[in-house]
């Protein structure tokens, strides 16, 4: 096989649709179903079975394609330490970033890096933070941006810390809330639990909620445009100052953060070009991008 059909197995197997895979790897179905038809007759075994949505790998599709995965990160690997025999910082750095760290702050950061080192380049995916976590633990990235606590055994630094608050577009007391409109919008578990906990331990009703949303940043636009209050962390609205913004407190007194932590295996420090992003990223104020 050659690695254009180790991404291709890949990448069905992670989609279950040809469509998706398709649009992923910027080719075109029949394309697909070309390259699979001749992977079968090579090695006279059905790798897929068609269904109504999707597909399903047979086994012996699932062993292939396992292959496959095991093979591209054999390729990835080489590939890696040929660009790490010299000196130069080049090669390519894999990413995963949470959905508000990829808006807000990844594109500024990938800028400035670039600056100082052009010969690199970047693989970057994007996510829920949970999401992010499960690749760098995998191994799927050398590099996770994740807000949030996650069971991590290696290296992490931190980035920033966030107070999470109620933003509103007009002054409230807190005994309110519940009767007012509410914009809510989906969210990682870590977060939601934060929510769902502060909210419980001080309301017995339900909150108002009047609009559901998928992205955060759609929130703060309802919010912006007098639509209801939100909570959420406070960078999001830091860009308006006519909003009315109050931090959540712990019974204690204690104000609620959520952190932003950068993830790292301490094996990837070997690595010319991963060594070099670490240390740039511990220079900077993220925070204030």
């Amino acid at each position: 096989m050659r690695i254009q059909d180790w991404e291709m197995l890949t990448t069905l197997y992670d989609t279950e649709n040809i469509t998706k895979a398709a649009q992923r790897l910027f080719i075109s179905q029949p394309t697909i179903t070309s390259r699979l038809k001749k992977l079968e007759n090579h090695y006279g075994v059905q790798l897929v079975i068609r269904k109504q949505r999707g597909i399903i790998f047979t086994p012996e599709g699932e062993k292939l394609a396992l292959h496959a995965e095991k093979m591209l990160s054999e390729q990835r690997k080489i590939e890696e330490e040929l660009h790490n025999m010299g000196e130069q910082v080049s090669g390519t750095i894999r990413v995963g970033v949470s959905n508000f760290f990829a808006l807000n702050k990844m594109p500024k950061l990938l800028r400035l890096f670039k600056q100082s080192y052009p010969n690199v380049e970047f693989q970057v995916v994007t996510g829920w933070s949970s999401e992010m976590h499960r690749l760098i633990l995998n191994h799927d990235v050398h590099i996770g941006f994740i807000k949030g606590d996650y069971l991590w055994n290696e290296n992490k630094y931190l980035l920033y810390e966030e107070e999470i608050c109620v933003a509103a577009p007009w002054e409230f007391a807190w005994e309110d809330l519940p009767s007012l409109p509410r914009v809510d919008y989906h969210t990682d578990e870590k977060m939601k639990s934060i929510v769902e906990q502060w909210w419980y331990s001080n309301y017995k009703q339900n909150p108002n909620i009047k609009i559901h949303v998928n992205q955060v940043e759609t929130c703060k636009e309802m919010v912006v445009n007098g639509l209801g209050y939100a909570i959420m962390a406070n960078l999001v609205v830091r860009p308006y100052p006519e909003l009315i913004t109050k931090p959540l407190h712990l019974p204690s007194g204690k104000p609620i953060t959520r952190k932003t932590w950068m993830y790292y295996h301490k094996e990837t420090l070997q690595l010319n070009i991963i060594r070099a992003f670490v240390q740039f990223i511990q220079t900077l104020n993220v925070k204030a991008l």
